[in-house]
């Protein structure tokens, strides 16, 4: 493996995207050679100005269809033998990427989650709702495919290229996420979690998805749980 892909899906994110490039840029992925590929969904705060400063591939979508939509046009593009996700905002930090990356280079998994809710890392406090929501959603996971994952929503996931690559991914919105992971564990991929921090934004921040993402998850769980 020589090669990593970093996915940053991109909406309405003028006042973080440069900075967040620029820790991408910064940080070493256990030396493979970097691809990086911003996917824009139809952003409308002065997001595009920016890309003439950013020396990195640009995808657009001519009007706004979601994260999950955005990633799967990014899929199409990526060439790196590793796949990672990188939201545009400040929540995370690319740094706990590398022992993530780092149990996949070392044959031990075929796809790596990192974890905010297993400790030994800064993180701020969640809100209420949004964390009961997350715990609720991991449980479901659990039950519904036999797991034992502790953060089933984070946006940290890596994955071998030709694992994530020949699944297909339906979602448009942010149930991209219990999709993904619905169908890596129906392939019995050989699953990790890791902890990594977590910078958490309030929707006055510009935090995006709200109770609604989370009914839309719920019936993503089942509906991957019975049918592809």
């Amino acid at each position: 493996m020589n090669k990593i892909t970093i996915l940053i899906p991109v909406y309405n994110e003028v006042n973080t995207l440069i900075q967040m490039v620029e820790k991408v840029e910064q940080t070493n992925f256990c030396n493979l050679e970097k691809e990086i590929i911003l996917i824009d969904d139809c952003s409308d705060d002065g997001t595009k100005e920016l890309y003439k400063d950013i020396p990195h591939k640009v995808l657009y979508h001519n009007y706004n269809q979601g994260k999950g939509a955005a990633l799967r046009t990014g899929l199409t593009e990526a060439t790196g033998d590793i796949i990672i996700i990188q939201d545009a905002d400040l929540e995370y930090d690319p740094i706990d990427y590398i022992p993530l990356i780092k149990l996949i280079l070392d044959g031990h998994a075929d796809v790596c989650y990192g974890s905010r809710l297993t400790g030994g890392k800064p993180s701020r406090s969640f809100m209420f709702t949004h964390l009961l929501g997350n715990k609720f959603l991991s449980l479901l996971t659990n039950i519904l495919y036999g797991s034992t994952l502790t953060d089933m929503e984070t946006c940290y996931k890596a994955f071998r290229a030709e694992f994530i690559k020949d699944i297909t991914i339906k979602s448009d919105r942010f149930d991209f996420e219990p999709e993904i992971t619905a169908k890596v564990l129906k392939k019995h991929a050989r699953l990790y979690e890791l902890p990594i921090s977590y910078y958490g934004r309030e929707f006055s921040e510009g935090k995006k998805i709200t109770w609604r993402d989370g009914i839309f998850a719920i019936i993503a769980l089942i509906k991957y749980r019975f049918t592809d």
